[in-house]
């Protein structure tokens, strides 16, 4: 590691720059002192709580000079995406709230408005911000606030995603507007940036391509650069330049993921893109890494593609984390990166369904939103075979509302003709992948969790292709457990049947369309209590229970999921405890049920 990244417990420069104001009368020459100062900070915090390194590491340059340049509140600053946000953190006060980085009630790993007013969107899904910023300064226009500018900190691969295309080509229709695009150019998002615009910018700062004469002026907008992003002057000088043209401008700035920490400049796969806590030197893990779903399900796919040449992978800039590396390695030609375009990712599979392949599209459970029309009307609409396997489903932990994927369910329960399964465990991840795999008659839809993975739970029984986990023979109670917290319904069940209480346990596996013989076995209990990571709001319990009515199955059916409501960072443990979702929570919420049965009943038989 270099000597601006040795781990130090004194940073007295940064400590004396606590604010943008300090920032702004440091002489200049000071400057690559402080911004030593803070890699080294970071590479130490980082390091210490987990969080994005990489990213932040090659922003500081550039941060600090965008921070001297303009000027908060005439000016507005945004940042896309906001994982490259820490060093904008530590210059806006925040450097004492990395001791508790991602941790519940500690400083979030993006920007928060409840923070500080300095952060003004809260956006971790990349492509977004330029659109913001056409917006912000139409509004300015249309209330004659005309000195103001709007700044948006944009990554190369933000870029390949169609909404930041369409809100340059609205910006440069509308070239008055005075919006700043400060492209961050580090040729990566977390692997190298794929696509024609990426191949253009590498022209660009290649000196390959005639920099008077490239897309950003084509479309309309001023161009300046490309400008070395580790060097202040230059930065300050070109975006000073920017900021007094008045116009739509792109300032196309040259960083390198991972500045200043040795292992991640030499990190080719991810540049250190994220990490959990590790040796601050090394950058290596300091515990043994559990094993994880998503290792399991990488492993599980490149089995079926070496049996199945028409099992293609496609991702959306995303191979490492979705688990699709491997199989990338091990099938070249058969794997699709389209860059940071969830919509195009899922259109593109349609496309190779409709010529006869099976397209296994691997996406956080978080980004399926994006591209909820194209499952819809390109995907089920045809009746196409596509997989979709959804990482980071449920509550992910310490990276907040954005990433929490507990609505992706939800929104699959209204597309017609697709499948979805929720294993509960590993070995049902890979028997239910490869059912997912085999079906050639619509689209189908797997969902895990973000996190270690747990012991095998065998079935004690299976009626109907519904897996029972455990069971009392009681009539009393139905546990019906969507996926990965099946473990803490049976622990639920030991609890209730110390009680008296009659419980089964039961994993449908397959949990839409709602399988016939999960209604029959509700209809065998008297109390039915689904548990689900996923929001409750129109959900899988709530899938059962519409159908339980359609067809007046007598028993009550109560859904337990997580809230409508956005749910800040934590760890999963602690997040899903709070939710009711643990063995305690489960249990607590089945008495509650019985006690609304057992008075329905009395009721009834009172009237």
């Amino acid at each position: 590691m270099s000597s601006a990244a040795q781990p130090c417990t004194d940073w007295p420069l940064l400590q004396a720059v606590s604010s943008l104001a300090d920032l702004r009368h440091l002489p200049i020459e000071r400057l690559p002192e402080l911004a030593a100062q803070i890699r080294a900070f970071l590479v130490a915090k980082v390091t210490a709580h987990g969080g994005h390194l990489g990213p932040n590491l090659g922003v500081v340059e550039l941060t600090m000079a965008v921070h001297r340049v303009f000027d908060r509140p005439e000016d507005t600053v945004l940042f896309d995406t906001g994982h490259q946000s820490y060093v904008h953190k530590v210059l806006t006060g925040r450097a004492g709230g990395f001791d508790r980085l991602r941790e519940a009630g500690g400083l979030s790993g993006y920007p928060s408005r409840g923070e500080s007013g300095h952060d003004v969107i809260e956006n971790s899904h990349a492509s977004t911000a330029l659109s913001y910023a056409d917006g912000l300064a139409k509004a300015q226009r249309l209330r004659n606030r005309t000195a103001g500018r709007v700044v948006a900190v944009v990554g190369d691969g933000a870029l390949t995603g169609g909404l930041a295309l369409e809100a340059l080509n609205n910006l440069g229709h509308t070239p008055q507007l005075p919006v700043v695009v400060v492209l961050n150019d580090n040729g990566r998002s977390y692997a190298p940036t794929v696509g024609g615009l990426a191949a253009h910018l590498t022209a660009l700062r290649t000196g390959r391509s005639d920099p008077a004469h490239n897309v950003f002026t084509e479309l309309g907008l001023a161009y300046l650069g490309p400008v070395d992003g580790h060097d202040v002057v230059a930065l300050e000088n070109a975006l000073r330049r920017a900021r007094d043209l008045g116009t739509a401008v792109v300032v196309h700035t040259v960083t390198v993921k991972g500045k200043g920490c040795e292992p991640a400049e030499q990190d080719a796969a991810d540049r250190l893109h994220a990490v959990g806590i590790v040796d601050p030197v090394t950058c290596r893990p300091t515990a043994p890494v559990p094993r994880s779903w998503t290792s399991v399900f990488s492993e599980a796919l490149v089995e079926i593609g070496r049996e199945r040449q028409d099992v293609v992978a496609v991702t959306a800039a995303m191979a490492g984390p979705t688990g699709l590396a491997a199989f990338a390695e091990a099938h070249p030609q058969r794997m699709f990166d389209v860059g940071i375009a969830e919509q195009h990712a899922v259109a593109s599979a349609a496309g190779l369904a409709l010529a006869g392949m099976h397209p296994v599209v691997a996406v956080y459970a978080t980004f399926l939103g994006r591209a909820i029309d194209q499952v819809l009307m390109d995907v089920a609409l045809h009746r196409l075979p596509v997989t979709f396997v959804l990482d980071r489903a449920g509550v992910t932990g310490p990276d907040g509302p954005s990433h929490h994927g507990m609505w992706d369910a939800s929104l699959l329960s209204v597309v017609p003709g697709l499948r979805l399964a929720v294993p509960r465990d590993t070995v049902t991840l890979r028997s239910l992948l490869r059912e997912a795999v085999a079906w050639d008659r619509g689209p189908t839809a797997l969902r895990f969790p973000k996190a270690s993975a747990d012991p095998p739970l065998p079935a004690v029984a299976t009626e109907d292709g519904i897996d029972v986990l455990t069971s009392s023979g009681g009539p009393d109670v139905l546990l019906v457990s969507f996926g990965p917290l099946a473990g803490e319904c049976v622990r639920a069940a030991a609890m209730l049947e110390r009680r008296g209480v009659g419980v089964t346990v039961a994993d449908p596996r397959w949990a839409l369309p709602v399988p016939p013989a999960l209604v029959e076995l509700a209809g065998r209990h008297q109390t039915v209590v689904t548990v689900e990571d996923n929001s409750r709001t129109s959900g899988l319990g709530a899938a059962l229970a519409q159908l339980c009515a359609d067809r007046k199955v007598p028993a009550a059916v109560h859904t337990l999921g997580l809230p409508r409501r956005f749910l800040p960072h934590g760890s999963r443990a602690d997040l899903l405890t709070w939710a009711g979702l643990d063995a305690a929570g489960i249990t607590r919420a089945v008495v509650r049920a019985r006690q609304r049965t057992f008075l329905s009943l009395r009721d009834e038989s009172l009237s």
